[in-house]
C-alpha cells in the first residue's frame, strides 16, 4: 500500500458509492443519495491535483504518457468487463430495438463520450426511458475521463505562467469560478447541459484541486480545528444525501453541499500522519471523523466503489425488467448481487490490471489502452448490428407506431409548444372555409386525440383548431415542472392568452383533455393527495368558467389510463419472450384514476354549456388495463396514446362530439 494512501478517502469513496446505490435502488430515505457523484468528482480533483503538483514541482514537468497510462490501467480494464458482459445479458432481457439504441450508448461508454450522447437525447420530449437504460451511469465516467485530459494541460499552464502554488490557485479559482457561474446559469435554463457537460461540472474537479492548495500548517497544529472541520464535513454530506431530490434545480446551487461537505473532510484528514504535535493528536484521534471513515466495513466498501458504480445499475435495470415492483427484499438481493460481482471483479480484473506491469512507462503505454477501447466500441457495434438484424415484423410494428407522431405534430412539430414557448401557435385542421370550427386545447394528451379528432371533424366538414403545449394542462393550475426543475412560469402566461384566443374565435365547441392530476397525486400522503386534488378541480372550473360565460360549449376528454411500464419497450421485450402482451397490462385500480375521474366529472356537469367524454372503457376491463389492443400497441410510452390506435377511436370520438 502507498505511503500517502489515507483510509479516510476510502472511507469517503464508501459513502459516495453507498449514496448511489441507495438513491438508484430506491431507498426514499436518502432522497438526494444521487450527490455521492459529486463527492467522487472532488475526490478525484484532490487526488489528481495532488499527484501532478507534486510532480511538477519535483521535476518541473509531466510525464503525460505516464499519467494517461496509469489512468487507463486503473479504469479501462473493469469497464470494459462491464460493457461486455451487460451486452452479453442484454440479448436475453432486452428487446431487438433497444438492445440496437443502448448498443449505441455502450460505444460512446467505451469511448467515455456517453455524456455527450445523452445531451442529445435528453432533449426529446418523448425519448426512450431514460432509466431502463444499463449504461446510464457511465456519464460520469466520462466526464471524469474529460476531467482527465484537459486538467494537466492546465497545470502546466499556470506552471509556465509562474511556477509555484500561487498561480496554480488563481489558474484553478478562475477556471472552477467559471465553470460555477455557466453551470448556475444553466441549471435552470437548460438542465440537460449543466448535468451531463463536463465543462459545467469542472468547478466540483477544482474544488477539490484547490483544497490541496490551501495552507495546511492552519489546522494541522489545531487537531480540534481539524476534527470540527471534517465532523462539519460530514454533516453537509448527510444533509445533502437527506435533502435534495430530483425535484430540485440540480447541480447548481444544491451541488454546493456534497461539494462543500466533501473538500472540509479532505482537508481534515489532510497531513495526519505529519503532525508535529504527536501527543495531541491521540487526544483527538478518536473525535475525528477519520476514525469513522477508516473502520473495516466502510474500507472493504471503499475498496470495491469502483467495480460496484459499474455493477449496480445494469443490474437494478434488468432486474426491473425481469421482475416489475421490485420488492424490498428483491432490492436487497439485487444489492447483494451487485456487491458479489464488484467483489469478483475487483479481484480478478481491477485489482491484478492496477498492479501489473500491461501497460508499461514509454511511448507506447496507451496502445494498449487504446486496443481495450476499440474492443469496447467494435463490440458494441456488432452487437447494434445484430441486434438491428433481429427485428422481426412484429417488433418492426411496435417500433413504428411508438414513432408514429399525432396528426398535429405530424404537419408540424411545433403544433405542439416547448417548455419555453410562451406566445400560443395555433394549427388548423380542415377546409380553411368551414362554416363550424372545434378548437383542442391542453397539453400533450390533448395532441394525442388530435388524430382521431381531425378525421371525425373532416367527416363532419368541421375545421380543428389546436392550441397545445408540452406538460401544461388547460387547468388554470400553477404546476412545477419537473425537467426544467421550477415553477412552470411560462404554462400560466401561455394558458391565458390561449384562452383569450380562444374565445376571440367563437368556435363551436372546445374539446380539452390533460394529463390527470390523479396520476401526480397518487403517491402523495392522503392530506397532500386532498389538497392538490382541491386546487386542480378550481383551476378547472376556472377554466371552464370561462368559455361558459363567453357562451362557447366545452368538452372534456378523461385521460387516458397510466400504465405501470413503457408500453413500447415492455411488449418488444414480451414478444423477444415469446410471451403475450398482456404480461405489460396494469391493474385498474391503480392505471385508471377512477377516484380523480369522478371528480373531474362533477366538476364538469356543474358547468353549463360542458359535457364529459369517457372512453376509458376502451382502454380497460374491470380489473385490467390493456396496452396492445385489437393487435395494435394502444400506448407509446406509459400514457400517450400510439397513433395508430388512437385512429381507431375516431367512430366513438365522433359519435361523443357530434
Amino acid at each position: 500500500m502507498a505511503a500517502s494512501f489515507r483510509p479516510d478517502i476510502q472511507g469517503l469513496r464508501a459513502l459516495a458509492v453507498g449514496g448511489v446505490v441507495a438513491y438508484h435502488f430506491g431507498l426514499t430515505a436518502l432522497p438526494g443519495g444521487f450527490a455521492g457523484v459529486d463527492i467522487f468528482f472532488v475526490i478525484s480533483g484532490w487526488l489528481i491535483t495532488t499527484h501532478l503538483m507534486g510532480e511538477i514541482t519535483e521535476t518541473g514537468r509531466l510525464d503525460l504518457w505516464r499519467f494517461y497510462a496509469r489512468r487507463a490501467r486503473r479504469l479501462l480494464p473493469a469497464a470494459l468487463f462491464v460493457i461486455l458482459a451487460t451486452l452479453g445479458l442484454g440479448y436475453f432481457i432486452l428487446a431487438p430495438q433497444e438492445q440496437a439504441l443502448y448498443s449505441r450508448g455502450a460505444m460512446f461508454a467505451s469511448a467515455y463520450a456517453i455524456n455527450l450522447w445523452l445531451l442529445r437525447w435528453s432533449f426529446d420530449y418523448f425519448a426512450a426511458d431514460a432509466l431502463s437504460n444499463p449504461f446510464i451511469h457511465f456519464w460520469s465516467l466520462s466526464v471524469e475521463e474529460q476531467f482527465y485530459l484537459v486538467w494537466p494541460a492546465l497545470l502546466l499552464f499556470a506552471a509556465w505562467l509562474r511556477p509555484g502554488r500561487r498561480m496554480a490557485v488563481v489558474v484553478i479559482g478562475v477556471a472552477g469560478l467559471a465553470s460555477f457561474a455557466a453551470c448556475l446559469w444553466l441549471t435552470s435554463l437548460s438542465p440537460a447541459w449543466a448535468f451531463y457537460f463536463s465543462p459545467l461540472r469542472a468547478w466540483e474537479f477544482a474544488a477539490g484541486g484547490l483544497a490541496t492548495l490551501a495552507p495546511a500548517a492552519l489546522w494541522r497544529q489545531r487537531p480540534w480545528l481539524r476534527s470540527a472541520q471534517g465532523w462539519l464535513g460530514l454533516a453537509l454530506i448527510a444533509a445533502a444525501y437527506l435533502s435534495l431530490s430530483e425535484d430540485l434545480p440540480f447541480p447548481g446551487w444544491y451541488a454546493l453541499l456534497p461539494v462543500a461537505g466533501t473538500v472540509l473532510v479532505l482537508l481534515s484528514g489532510a497531513g495526519e500522519e505529519h503532525d508535529e504535535q504527536p501527543a495531541r493528536p491521540a487526544r483527538w484521534q478518536a473525535l475525528a471523523p477519520a476514525s469513522l471513515l477508516s473502520l473495516a466495513p466502510l474500507q472493504w466498501v471503499g475498496t470495491l466503489s469502483y467495480s460496484l458504480y459499474l455493477w449496480h445499475w445494469p443490474v437494478i435495470v434488468y432486474a426491473g425488467m425481469l421482475a416489475p415492483d421490485l420488492t424490498t427484499p428483491q432490492r436487497f438481493g439485487c444489492g447483494a448481487l451487485a456487491l458479489a460481482l464488484a467483489f469478483l471483479t475487483y479481484h480478478l480484473i481491477e485489482n491484478p490490471a492496477g498492479r501489473g506491469g500491461w501497460l508499461t512507462v514509454g511511448k507506447w503505454a496507451l496502445a494498449p489502452a487504446l486496443a481495450l477501447t476499440s474492443v469496447g466500441v467494435a463490440a458494441a457495434y456488432a452487437n447494434a448490428h445484430l441486434a438491428t438484424r433481429n427485428i422481426d415484423p412484429a417488433q418492426r410494428g411496435i417500433e413504428r407506431a411508438a414513432e408514429q407522431p399525432s396528426i398535429a405534430r405530424a404537419v408540424d412539430k411545433n403544433c405542439l409548444l416547448d417548455f419555453h414557448t410562451v406566445k400560443p401557435k395555433p394549427c388548423t385542421f380542415g377546409p380553411a372555409d368551414a362554416a363550424q370550427t372545434i378548437v383542442l386545447f391542453g397539453d400533450s394528451h390533448a395532441d394525442h386525440w388530435s388524430t382521431p379528432l381531425v378525421e371525425a371533424a373532416k367527416r363532419n366538414g368541421t375545421k380543428v383548431v389546436t392550441y397545445l403545449k408540452s406538460s401544461c394542462r388547460a387547468s388554470r393550475l400553477s404546476t412545477f415542472n419537473t425537467v426544467l426543475k421550477r415553477d412552470y412560469t411560462e404554462c400560466d402566461a401561455w394558458r391565458e392568452q390561449a384562452i383569450a384566443d380562444i374565445i376571440r374565435r367563437k368556435p363551436r365547441l372546445v374539446v380539452i383533455s390533460e394529463f390527470s392530476i390523479g396520476n401526480l397525486t397518487r403517491d402523495m400522503p392522503a392530506a397532500g393527495r386532498k389538497a392538490e386534488t382541491a386546487r386542480w378541480q378550481a383551476g378547472l372550473r376556472s377554466t371552464l368558467q370561462a368559455f361558459s360565460q363567453a357562451g362557447v360549449e366545452t368538452a372534456v376528454i378523461r385521460d387516458t389510463p397510466i400504465d405501470d411500464s413503457f408500453a413500447d419497450s415492455c411488449v418488444a421485450r414480451a414478444l423477444w419472450w415469446r410471451e403475450a402482451p398482456s404480461r405489460c397490462d396494469t391493474p385498474r385500480a391503480e392505471a385508471a384514476n377512477d377516484n380523480a375521474a369522478a371528480q373531474e366529472r362533477a366538476v364538469v356537469k356543474s358547468m353549463p354549456d360542458t359535457r364529459y367524454v369517457d372512453l376509458t372503457d376502451r382502454f380497460c376491463g374491470p380489473t385490467e388495463c390493456h396496452v396492445f389492443i385489437g393487435g395494435k400497441l394502444a400506448f407509446r410510452d406509459r400514457h400517450h396514446l400510439a397513433t395508430a390506435f388512437a385512429e381507431t377511436l375516431e367512430g366513438p370520438l365522433e359519435k361523443a362530439l357530434f
